[in-house]
């Protein structure tokens, strides 16, 4: 089952099961980036931000010198809280093999607490490095980050039970939009896959099409 089948499943199960006062409140928040006008990420054919972060064992991972091994596919996500996150997560561990086999590696960042990245791989059983970007710096680096509004704040809070500055150990209420950047040896951005809407991810296929490439 490709993670697109997966992912139409986890929205289905968001519909049936998520109260529709906080449906709402959530489209409502999509609907507003989207017409705010605002580009996200990062195009092709720029440089990426270099960064280092801790992994789950509290080792650095600098984006440079692992691009002195060989390109990087780096996505940014949500969090384990998101199911779409882990949807994604699997599918991208299941092609880890022939993404090494093309001489790369992958990284996964999110703005969580180190323990919640730290349950999140034990638990999906991630083998790839999954790092902590805290207060979301490398996420903004990467024009990812965005603040949630006071009505989704609430909704998160006192409908869903979902505190993220306790989630996230921060003092702000923001996410990354989630986006899979292919990045070269050389740093340079070759493919960005950025998706404001929180339920569409990166097909795994995809990437390995864009791997050939390089």
């Amino acid at each position: 089952m490709s993670i697109q089948d997966q992912l139409e499943q986890a929205k289905a199960r968001f519909l049936a099961n998520v109260p529709e006062i906080a449906q709402e409140s959530i489209f409502q928040q999509m609907e507003e980036q989207q017409q705010s006008g605002r580009v996200f990420g990062l195009d092709a054919g720029l440089r990426a931000p270099n960064f280092t972060l801790t992994n789950i064992d509290g080792q650095p991972f600098t984006l440079y010198d692992e691009l002195a091994k060989g390109p990087v596919v780096l996505t940014f996500y949500r969090g384990s809280w998101c199911p779409y996150c882990n949807i994604q997560l699997r599918g991208y561990e299941q092609i880890l093999p022939d993404i090494k086999r093309y001489g790369c590696q992958l990284a996964a960042v999110s703005l969580q607490s180190q323990e919640n990245s730290l349950s999140q791989a034990e638990k999906e059983k991630l083998t790839f490095p999954v790092l902590r970007d805290p207060g979301g710096l490398v996420s903004d680096s990467y024009n990812l980050l965005f603040d949630l509004p006071a009505y989704l704040q609430n909704t998160y809070t006192h409908i869903l039970n979902l505190d993220l500055l306790a989630f996230n150990e921060t003092g702000r209420w923001v996410l990354p939009v989630p986006a899979t950047f292919l990045i070269d040896s050389e740093g340079v951005i070759r493919s960005a896959s950025v998706i404001p809407d929180f339920m569409q991810r990166l097909e795994p296929s995809e990437i390995i099409e864009q791997l050939k490439k390089l």
